[in-house]
């Protein structure tokens, strides 16, 4: 609502200048379309530069973020009244290591644990497939769906498969350059062009003219979506107080946006051909995302696949509600119905190592596109000294990111063995929950001499004929990865990997290491293996200096909006009460002041609203708290005698009750009502004196009250008569309603005892024994009614 009028302020469309560098293509052609203003941060990445408690300051991309998660956490916390830490976050599916991780940190920042970054069309699926109670069986043909996600910036498209409690991701595409917004800018280019020359106006030069045709542009857009008719756009004062119109329809807007309609079908058709399947597969197409919803686009995607699309989800929430659920599933405080997840690898991932051995450089691709996530593999090198392994994604053409990189991890101490040999060290590298790749450990594989400790667990190594001929050779490396052991164990795999990382242990090892020969158990030899230290320098990696420094600013920033807040508040309550007691000045207030003053405060009222308005702008809370008890300690009075008159009758009435309450049962005793003849006369006489005394004091405070006028104090307040009243209660009824004696009925105690306790007499039930049947019913009268009263 308040991007128009603070215009550079307002900072929106800030999810993908995450992890990039300041020099980005990307970011520089982002850059001039941003009503705000991007800056270099000193370590090179992106910042905004805008107006903060009115200085110029510079922020992070991931500080933006931050700040938004921190508002989403306390919309959370205020509505489950209870605090909130842990969350899962969704990214494009396209997102590099360096994206993924500047994520992380924004939600560090926030003071969030973040469960999982999952990717977008990920948790769509899952949304879709967690309530399906008609999914096949798992040891059925699987059921596939195509999701298709074209939001405001980015189109994605994955396919899954689907069984009984998990989905399988096949295959995503997407193009990360198109989306809601191009077609909002094809429109904006049409028109701006127009107004050049039909108006003389040029648009592009002025930020909030711009905006607010990107505005019109976008409703125009929604509504070409329901309406095939020419449909107007004005604009009233657009530029230099003209007012602006025209108009467009459907088959003009498609014919103008051709080119980015053609980019629809590409990943529609990348992704069947990577998950190696035809149209007859698919069970359904389900689409999500705002600019799914124009025509041309759903026909596009019709087309394609020759079928009808679905559009059972919620366009807009799908993706949220998916995190939601993934966050349940992984959380111990939710019972969620079983579910399990295996994503994918969106681009392969190469190892390159310095080998002193043929080439000079080793290389190996440890995960294809599309590879099961999250998944551990072991790698085996044959080393004598500490060396790097560099990772980078292999075909730089199908990153849409400039840097290939994603990290160097240097694996450290290791050494020849004893003898001289090449160490055998046993490195795992993993892609994780979050889709980040990383070295997880290393360890170097020591012989141990037979007198060795007792306390060397053995260990299966690989057969001698398997190591024929391999521990000459410097750099040899294999992955420990049977074939035959991925394809069928891949799901339980990566599941298992999964559980394995939730639970903090990184030691399992998805690999059939101790598969290798078991059948040949006299290979077996004392082995020792000793964890290596592995130093990872990540390409565009915040330092966790930065970091904390990012934690601590926000902390300062949240308590500066509290104190605002606090501030506003103060301000606000001075405001509310000028307004409020000015309206009942006029009102209700009107009979309990005299002229005099009315006109007294009405000026005063009047000089402090124009005070909030010119000098009091901007004060300190202090101040508004100290101007409200001013205007109170003359307003106080006037709301006391209003209050007083309203309450007085109400409280005068009860307590006149009570007085002739107690005077009846006075006279009552005095005419000797069997009811009383056991209280004591003394006490009763001073009863007697007590309600004359209260009687008294109400006559002459109510006289006194009734000669005063509406403007005056009261003589008598409401605390003074309900506290007279609290007397007299707490005096007189223990005196009056003290109880009567109990009466033992004149008959044999055995005979009553028998009678009340010893259950029904002759027949008749417990109630009725009370009476005993033995005596006579006229002498049992009095008691009985002596009984009652007790």
């Amino acid at each position: 609502s308040q991007i128009v009028t603070n215009v550079k302020n307002t900072l929106h469309g800030f999810k993908k200048l995450h992890g990039r560098a300041f020099e980005d293509p990307y970011i520089q052609a982002e850059r001039a379309k941003l009503p705000y203003e991007l800056q270099k941060m000193p370590n090179g990445s992106v910042g905004v530069k805008v107006r903060y408690l009115d200085e110029e300051r510079l922020f992070a991309v991931e500080q933006i973020t931050g700040m938004l998660l921190a508002k989403l956490k306390e919309t959370s916390e205020s509505a489950l009244k209870k605090p909130v830490a842990d969350c899962v976050i969704s990214v494009p599916s396209f997102f590099t290591d360096a994206e993924r991780r500047s994520v992380m940190a924004a939600a560090q920042i926030a003071g969030l644990n973040c469960l999982k970054l999952m990717n977008e069309t990920t948790a769509v699926a899952l949304a879709y497939g967690i309530y399906k109670q008609d999914l096949p069986a798992l040891d059925e043909k699987p059921r596939n769906v195509v999701f298709v996600d074209m939001g405001h910036s980015a189109y994605q498209v994955s396919i899954c498969a689907f069984n009984k409690g998990k989905l399988k991701v096949l295959a995503t595409t997407f193009d990360p350059f198109l989306g809601g917004r191009n077609f909002d800018e094809a429109l904006v280019d049409y028109f701006s062009e127009e107004f050049r020359t039909k108006y003389k106006l040029s648009v592009k030069e002025n930020p909030r003219a711009l905006l607010r045709l990107y505005q019109e542009c976008e409703k125009l857009k929604k509504l070409m979506s329901a309406n095939a008719s020419d449909l107007p756009l004005n604009i009233e004062c657009f530029m230099n107080d003209l007012d602006v119109s025209s108009k467009m329809n459907r088959a003009q807007f498609e014919q103008l946006c051709a080119a980015l309609l053609s980019r629809v079908e590409p990943p529609l058709r990348a992704a069947m051909e990577q998950a190696k399947l035809d149209r007859e597969d698919i069970y359904s197409i389900e689409i999500v995302g705002g600019a799914t919803r124009i025509p041309a686009v759903k026909e596009q995607i019709s087309n394609f696949f020759c079928k009808e699309i679905s559009t059972t989800l919620n366009a807009d929430e799908a993706v949220a509600r998916g995190c939601a659920l993934q966050c349940a599933i992984l959380s111990p405080a939710f019972k969620v119905r079983e579910f399990s997840i295996t994503d994918v690898v969106p681009y392969s991932i190469t190892l390159r190592w310095k080998s002193s051995y043929e080439e000079g450089t080793g290389e190996c691709e440890v995960f294809s596109k599309n590879h099961a996530a999250p998944f551990s593999k072991v790698i085996t090198f044959h080393k004598k000294e500490p060396f790097d392994l560099e990772a980078y994604y292999t075909h730089p053409h199908e990153v849409p990111y400039p840097d290939s990189r994603i990290g160097r991890f240097t694996i450290q101490n290791v050494g020849p063995q004893h003898d001289g040999d090449n160490s055998k060290v046993k490195v795992k590298v993993r892609v994780n929950i979050h889709g980040l790749f990383s070295v997880a450990n290393a360890s170097i594989i020591e012989k141990q001499n037979i007198v060795g400790d007792h306390n060397d667990t053995p260990m299966d190594t690989e057969s001698s004929s398997k190591n024929q001929g391999r521990d000459d050779e410097l750099d040899k490396m294999q992955v420990d990865q049977d074939e035959g052991i991925q394809k069928s164990q891949a799901e339980q795999q990566s599941q298992a990997d999964e559980e394995t990382e939730n639970a903090g242990n990184e030691t399992k090892v998805a690999s059939g290491d101790k598969q290798d020969n078991p059948t040949q158990p006299k290979a077996k030899a004392k082995v020792k293996s000793i964890d290596l230290p592995i130093q990872a320098s990540l390409y565009r990696q915040l330092g966790q200096d930065l970091i904390n420094c990012y934690i601590e600013n926000e902390g300062k920033m949240m308590m500066q909006d509290k104190l605002e807040k606090e501030r506003n508040d103060a301000k606000n309550a001075v405001e509310e009460y000028v307004y409020d007691f000015r309206d009942k000045l006029c009102g209700v207030f009107e009979k309990f002041i005299t002229e005099e003053d009315t006109n007294k405060l009405t000026l005063m009222l009047e000089d402090t609203e124009n005070w909030l308005y010119e000098d009091g702008e901007d004060q300190p809370k202090q101040v508004y708290m100290d101007k409200l008890q001013e205007l109170r300690k003359f307003g106080q009075p006037i709301q006391e005698r209003y209050m007083e008159h309203e309450e007085r009758p109400k409280v005068l009435n009860e307590l006149g009750k009570k007085i002739q309450l107690l005077m009846k049962a006075v006279e009552a005793y005095k005419n000797k009502d069997e009811k009383y003849d056991h209280l004591d006369p003394a006490e009763m006489e001073k009863v007697e004196k007590y309600i004359s005394e209260a009687m008294n004091w109400l006559n002459s405070k109510m006289n006194a009250q009734n000669k005063l006028s509406l403007t005056q104090d009261p003589v008598v307040k409401v605390a003074e008569i309900l506290s007279k009243s609290k007397e007299l209660d707490s005096f007189c009824n223990p005196i009056i309603y003290k109880p009567k004696p109990k009466v033992e009925p004149p008959s044999d105690g055995q005979s009553k005892a028998n009678g009340e306790h010893n259950g029904p007499v002759n027949g008749q039930s417990g109630t009725e024994t009370r009476p005993d049947p033995a005596k006579d019913n006229s002498q049992q009268t009095k008691p009985s009614g002596e009984m009652e009263v007790d």
